[in-house]
């Protein structure tokens, strides 16, 4: 079973190292400060992704994309995933749980903060990234989800999902659906069920933006279900509003649950007719707009679960679904049958995505390997291996000098970097021989 960073974990951005400092309490006593006092903390590597939890593009645009990490802050690419680099380290907070660029004005991005570790709230760039202002919601601490008016920047929706482990966190009356109609000068609460749920999922209509869908969920089961095996820990809402009043649906034909967290995706095209949920018994698809449903693949791949619940729909085709789970599974025929569409080696655990309305060939997708794009619909994809955003659990160094740094990273195996090479450079080690069989010597690495 993987170890689930988002809750058992403590992330760093990748393996930052010094020459290390012996102990400040020794036998002889307190180290004097003015020894160490001219060392600099140095990013060595090495350059492997991590998890993400949010991206986004421009319409439009082959080139901007963005991600969003639960330790690492956001990172904005401008030449389609050859380099990223980081636009929120100003910023006194680090994880994100949601992102979303204004469809009218690219320059216009949201900020949900909190996913691994608490956030402050909502914060918004009107100069796509180059400067950040806090715009609300700080006591909301865990932000999962933002909807964009696509023609008004102005009026948005903020989905408050609350911690995922409430053992850990103390109940809170921060949660559920936020509005704001001035850009986040000021914010109503406008669905709330109890102190203790919040929102996973929140949805538009693509074709009109007054239908929302909001997911909630209860998750103290979110290790071995805590609250029984019959009570309800999910519930499904719909605004015809723009999110100013909501409506509990039916769940007609929905099954026995609970259900744990569900997501929602609406697909292009029938007036908003179709809607997919995708829940811990699989995949249901609604052709009325909500009011019932039925499961539509028996598929056992193609399941939901406190971790995995995400679908999505092609914004040009309904009938071209994507389930994220270990591997992202594609429909061709709405949602009946599934393949593999993309997983291991080059990447492990789906967790969102993002199609260009405009043109569907281009996707970029946040997965535990970093946010990896597409622009032939999937023929091929840019590298993970060009963003230090890896998670590591612990890092150790050996008695070589130069020192060799190793560390455990979340879902992608062990990695060790050199703390210096040759003319600055630092070489994964895996791209290296050394010169003998036994040498001491730092390697020389081989051309690739």
């Amino acid at each position: 079973m993987r170890i689930r960073s988002s809750r058992l974990a403590i992330a760093t951005l990748a393996i930052i190292a010094a020459p290390l400092v012996a102990s400040a309490q020794q036998s002889s006593g307190t180290v004097d400060p003015s020894q160490y006092s001219a060392m600099r903390w140095r990013l060595i590597g090495p350059h492997r992704a991590g998890r993400v939890t949010g991206v986004a593009g421009i319409s439009g645009d082959p080139s901007t994309y963005y991600m969003a990490t639960p330790g690492g802050g956001v990172w904005k690419t401008t030449d389609a995933g050859e380099v990223w680099f980081p636009i929120f380290d100003d910023q006194h907070v680090a994880s994100i749980g949601a992102i979303a660029v204004a469809p009218s004005n690219a320059k216009i991005i949201y900020v949900g903060t909190g996913e691994q570790t608490p956030g402050d709230g909502v914060y918004k760039s009107t100069d796509a990234g180059a400067t950040w202002t806090n715009i609300g919601l700080k006591e909301s601490k865990y932000i999962s989800s933002i909807i964009i008016d696509p023609k008004n920047p102005d009026i948005i929706n903020v989905g408050i999902l609350g911690h995922p482990l409430l053992s850990v966190a103390p109940a809170s009356p921060d949660r559920g659906v936020y509005k704001t109609t001035d850009g986040g000068k000021t914010w109503k609460k406008t669905l709330y069920k109890d102190d203790l749920t919040g929102v996973a999922d929140l949805e538009a209509d693509p074709e009109n933006p007054r239908v929302l869908y909001a997911a909630l969920w209860h998750p103290t089961d979110f290790f071995a279900g805590e609250d029984g095996p019959d009570k309800p820990n999910s519930w499904v809402y719909k605004s015809t509003d723009q999110g100013a009043t909501w409506k509990e649906l039916a769940y007609t034909g929905f099954p026995k649950g609970p259900w744990d967290r569900v997501g929602i995706a609406v697909a292009p095209g029938n007036h908003g007719q179709r809607v997919f949920a995708i829940l811990e018994q699989g995949l249901y698809r609604s052709d009325d707009s909500g009011a019932t449903w039925k499961q539509i693949t028996e598929d056992t791949r193609v399941i939901g679960n406190a971790y995995f619940a995400r679908v999505y729909v092609d914004p040009r085709n309904a009938d071209l679904v994507y389930v994220m789970q270990t591997s992202l599974y594609r429909s061709t025929d709405g949602g009946k049958t599934f393949a593999s569409f993309k997983g291991a080696p080059g990447g492990d655990d789906y967790h969102n995505m993002w199609i260009d309305p405009q043109n569907s060939a281009r996707i970029i997708l946040g997965v535990d390997q970093g946010g990896i794009i597409s622009v032939n619909g999937g023929k091929t994809w840019t590298s993970w291996y060009n963003q230090p955003t890896g998670q590591f659990y612990h890092v150790s160094t050996d008695t070589n000098f130069p020192y060799v740094a190793y560390a455990a990273q979340q879902d992608s195996g062990s990695a060790e970097v050199p703390s210096r090479g040759d003319y600055g450079s630092l070489a994964p080690i895996a791209a290296c021989a050394p010169a003998t069989p036994h040498s001491r010597k730092w390697p020389r690495c081989a051309k690739r």
